[in-house]
């Protein structure tokens, strides 16, 4: 129903927690012998032990892609909801667009949080357990459930897949040292789109060659996701986690002076686990925990205009995006009428174009400091355009391509949004950070959908809700220029007031790793994240 967004945003965010250190959209999403799979605490983040044992993460590391690219092989997505409108479903346009479809929406809104933390707290491997289960269960009700209630729920248990992402993505950071993660997060990210781009040609080829229904292509998918299920079992569990799970080792840091203090470590400068700074007084101990420490460092690194901008963009942009991801099916199930369905080709046209521009933004170099603002609004007026384009045509192919170029264009900036925020922060402060801006948008959705949406609300048909789209992606654009125009004016105004010193100039940027051992900046509680 809406498209495996690991590949593209997501979770949203799936990408936006794949990048979480120097990268994401989102979050995403073992070893050879389940003896040199658990890896310690001292070898986990020694990158001198990784080095002398290679074995020790690489093959961790190759079966967890596989694991992200046979989980992410389900041909029958794309076909969803014609599924849903063909007569071996029979629910109506309006049934599936204002009464099942919205409860995707509600149900990743609701579970999001208690994924987020479960995933710590459990050590990533139960929460992917309950993704399988839940995936398998979403497609048994597709091929045996034929009442409104039944679907109702297989979008409930969509939400919770959507939400159990992060545990992939963020899975990966604990088989390796804070050296290695930019890398194995293009690994593992790299797996998740060839799985999504596998799948939607496989379901494509299955659908136009193979001339087989709906409910087989159903039935194909129960079979790779009861795969993946089986994978999740025999992954590795972990033995450490970015919050509630760390060793804490006074000799360990000292023999790693190349790795970068972790925020927790910048909290606790005596090196105590969280666990163990408990106070006589209980209130004492509570406000002392990390957790609420970190949320009182979000608070103050906010105020960075940079960190602000895009994770602004990143809660409104993606609210947009993920709107139209959730409805386009039923938009080109009304555009083509009884016309042949390539919901599949398009959506591997759009996953590797996609990929395209996301690796093309590594190599923008772009005054950020000067530009972000204008850079984001003209290209949210180009997908003002293209949602115009997509509500108003009664041609499915200029539909289909439209839809294409509008996800080319978020993904090319999801990695520079992950950038230019995770640049700035150490890898627990980013993937709280990432958390709370993909939550935010998630509200934002499920506020959106109930007015616009729900049938308790206005229950617009699709044709409406893109035009309701193209207004909301206009305001946007005309809030990030209005701001642009601000910038760019008090840049040369101060430039021309320093006499044009070549000191001023903001030196070109492109999306390059984070050195590891930067210095760390104090903030106004005492505290400090990397500038």
């Amino acid at each position: 129903m809406a498209a495996d967004d690991t590949a593209g945003s997501g979770s949203e965010g799936e990408k936006e927690m794949d990048v979480k250190v120097a990268a994401a959209e989102d979050t995403g999403r073992h070893e050879d012998e389940d003896a040199e799979m658990a890896v310690s605490a001292r070898e986990a983040q020694d990158p001198a032990v990784e080095a002398r044992n290679p074995k020790k993460w690489k093959w961790a590391v190759i079966f967890l892609c596989f694991y992200g690219f046979m989980a992410s092989i389900k041909p029958g997505e794309p076909f969803i909801t014609p599924y849903l409108l063909s007569p071996e479903k029979n629910f109506t346009r309006k049934q599936v667009t204002n009464e099942i479809t919205p409860v995707l929406t509600y149900s990743y809104m609701a579970v999001l949080v208690p994924a987020f933390l479960l995933t710590d707290l459990l050590r990533y491997k139960p929460v992917l357990i309950i993704q399988g289960i839940s995936q398998v269960v979403i497609w048994l009700i597709l091929f045996l459930g034929d009442t409104l209630l039944q679907m109702q729920f297989m979008e409930f248990f969509y939400g919770i897949t959507m939400a159990c992402r992060v545990a992939y993505s963020s899975y990966i950071f604990s088989l390796v040292s804070p050296v290695l993660y930019q890398r194995v997060a293009g690994y593992s990210r790299s797996s998740v789109l060839l799985g999504v781009f596998i799948s939607s040609v496989l379901g494509q080829l299955c659908m136009s060659l193979g001339n087989i229904t709906y409910s087989t292509l159903s039935v194909i998918s129960l079979g790779f996701v009861s795969f993946g299920l089986l994978l999740s079992l025999c992954l590795p569990w972990p033995k450490r986690s970015l919050f509630f799970n760390r060793t804490k080792n006074r000799e360990q840091r000292e023999l790693t002076p190349m790795a970068a203090k972790s925020e927790l470590d910048q909290i606790n400068p005596k090196g105590e686990a969280p666990s163990s700074a408990a106070s006589p007084n209980s209130a004492s101990s509570w406000k002392d925990s990390v957790f609420v420490q970190m949320l009182v460092e979000v608070r103050n690194v906010v105020k960075k205009p940079s960190l602000r901008l895009w994770s602004l963009w990143w809660v409104f942009n993606s609210t947009g995006y993920y709107l139209v991801l959730f409805y386009v099916h039923i938009l080109w199930s009304k555009v083509s009428d009884n016309e042949k369905v390539y919901n599949g080709g398009v959506e591997a046209a759009s996953t590797l174009l996609s990929a395209i521009t996301s690796f093309m933004a590594g190599y923008a170099k772009i005054r950020w400091n000067v530009w972000s603002e204008l850079v984001i609004g003209v290209i949210t007026a180009v997908q003002a355009g293209l949602l115009l384009l997509m509500g108003t045509t009664g041609n499915i192919w200029i539909c289909y391509i439209a839809y294409v170029i509008f996800r080319s264009f978020h993904q090319f900036l999801v990695p520079i949004a992950t950038f230019q925020i995770a640049s700035s922060l150490t890898k627990e402060l980013c993937a709280l950070v990432f958390g709370i801006n993909t939550f935010l948008g998630t509200i934002l959705k499920s506020i959106i959908s109930l007015i616009f949406s729900d049938k308790r609300g206005l229950a617009l048909d699709v044709h409406s809700q893109f035009m309701v789209y193209f207004i909301y992606f206009i305001i946007l654009t005309v809030v990030y220029l209005a701001c642009a125009a601000v910038v760019i004016i008090r840049h040369y105004r101060n430039q021309a007031g320093a006499g044009g010193g070549a000191g001023d100039q903001a030196t070109p940027t492109e999306l390059s790793p984070v050195a590891v051992n930067s210095e760390a900046e104090p903030l106004s509680n005492g505290k400090s994240a990397k500038s």
